[in-house]
């Protein structure tokens, strides 16, 4: 499928969005859907918005998600356990099996690291891109830090609740101080 007015005729990528959708609703908006005024949270996957209240089922799907990703862990080591032994079969030698075995060590430790470090603060962009092969190759230990967040939060939690606090905070802030007819104020 061609793109209308994209010269090379290949498919346009869709906008940017921003990270975060903490944004204010609008009044037809609130009209329509009855949402609250000011900021919304931004919904996590696997978890929606039900990491606000902790509702909706939200224990059953960090239970879930931690499970989830265990297993999908576990199978992921049977299937490197199948590339070692057809390393082995192969012959390739001990120094070259060394260093599979440390790469994928290494790599799945700097995932952990870099992945849990994310459930905490937004991670730049720049730097995500330039690790992505680093976090492909490293994939278990992405897995094991999502599923060791998730027996105690939502992964992202605490990040989205602060983000969404100072958002609420900043939103009652402004409304507050546009409270009342400006025209009346008496000056001095």
């Amino acid at each position: 499928m061609t793109g209308a007015g994209n010269p090379r005729g290949g498919r346009r990528k869709p906008p940017r969005r921003r990270r975060s959708d903490n944004h204010r609703v609008s009044d037809e908006t609130q009209a329509a859907t009855g949402t609250p005024a000011g900021p919304q949270p931004e919904p996590l996957r696997f978890f929606g918005t039900t990491w606000v209240e902790h509702d909706g089922g939200y224990t059953g799907r960090r239970v879930g998600v931690a499970v989830g990703s265990l297993a999908a862990a576990v199978a992921a080591c049977f299937v490197l356990r199948f590339a070692y032994q057809g390393l082995a079969i192969a012959d390739v030698g001990k120094p070259v099996t060394l260093m599979v075995v440390v790469m994928f060590a290494v790599c799945s430790a700097l995932a952990f690291r870099h992945t849990w470090d994310a459930f905490t603060k937004r991670p730049d962009p720049d730097r995500q891109a330039s690790l992505r092969g680093l976090l492909a190759i490293g994939f278990i230990g992405s897995l094991l830090a999502y599923a060791f967040r998730s027996l105690t939060e939502a992964p992202g939690e605490k990040l989205h609740r602060e983000e969404y606090e100072t958002a609420r905070e900043q939103y009652a802030r402004r409304t507050k101080r546009r409270t009342g007819n400006p025209s009346r104020k008496r000056r001095p």
